[in-house]
């Protein structure tokens, strides 16, 4: 017996925040495959694409993603990722909390200086810089946060702020020297600016630096990721997953220490 407990939208495509499900040693894909079946019709779709899986409150990301087996007894929770905003800004709700992602074209006058005015000129956020060529797309932003998010949640920070353990992620190292060097902020370089509060502060943020703003993810880092993490095309062909790039990326990320 596997017990499924249904958070935020979730609730909504199953018309309950729990039930119990007569089924053991079953990966996530397939758990997947029983939910879409069991769900009623006339209740609102579940985005299995957009979706965070932990079980016995771990992140699924952390464990072997969507080849997790499931066992008798464990307890699945299914949280959804919400996200929205325009093709400069992205605003998305992960466990609650409000993120805003926007991307600033690299210019000369921005510096590590300029983003730390702005933590004093909005400290009511979390907010950090991360160079473009680290974040493929907002399946692997979303997933990346989210294991920041559940880190900080649990008290598993790479390092004592939930902003450097964003960027040690999307860096894939556990030193913050070389996440620093790597992934962080350089000049003529551009960046995506990930925020964390609440709406009426990120409002304000957005209105100071929107200006500066580009469309997010108009250029495609691939063959930057691949060569940088040293990820072979073979290795990409043994991942089943329709994000394999992103997945290894995101696996990563999940087992640094």
């Amino acid at each position: 017996m596997i017990m499924i407990k249904l958070v935020g939208g979730a609730k909504k495509s199953f018309l309950t925040d729990e039930f119990k499900i007569d089924k053991s040693d079953i990966s996530i894909r397939e758990l997947l495959g029983l939910l879409l079946n069991l769900k009623p019709i006339s209740t609102p779709n579940l985005d299995i694409e957009n979706i965070l899986i932990a079980i016995n409150g771990v992140d699924s990301s952390a464990l072997d993603g969507k080849n997790t087996k499931i066992k008798t007894n464990d307890v699945v929770s299914i949280i959804p990722v919400i996200h929205g905003g325009s093709s400069k800004r992205l605003i998305f709700n992960i466990s609650n909390k409000l993120i805003q992602v926007v991307e600033i074209k690299g210019q000369d006058h921005i510096t590590v200086a300029y983003i730390d005015n702005l933590r004093k000129k909005f400290p009511g956020i979390k907010l950090q810089a991360v160079s473009s060529n680290f974040i493929l797309n907002i399946y692997h932003l979303k997933k990346i946060i989210s294991l920041s998010v559940y880190s900080d949640k649990n008290n598993i920070l790479l390092s004592n702020k939930f902003e450097m353990d964003i960027l040690m992620r999307f860096a894939i190292s556990s030193q913050i020297s070389s996440a620093i060097n790597s992934a962080g902020i350089k000049p003529k370089q551009s960046f995506m600016l990930i925020t964390l509060g609440n709406k009426k502060i990120l409002d304000k943020l957005y209105k100071e630096i929107g200006g500066m703003s580009i469309e997010i993810f108009s250029k495609d880092h691939t063959s930057f990721l691949k060569k940088y993490f040293k990820i072979t095309d073979k290795q990409l062909g043994a991942v089943m997953s329709k994000n394999p790039l992103e997945d290894i990326l995101i696996e990563k990320a999940a087992i640094l220490l």
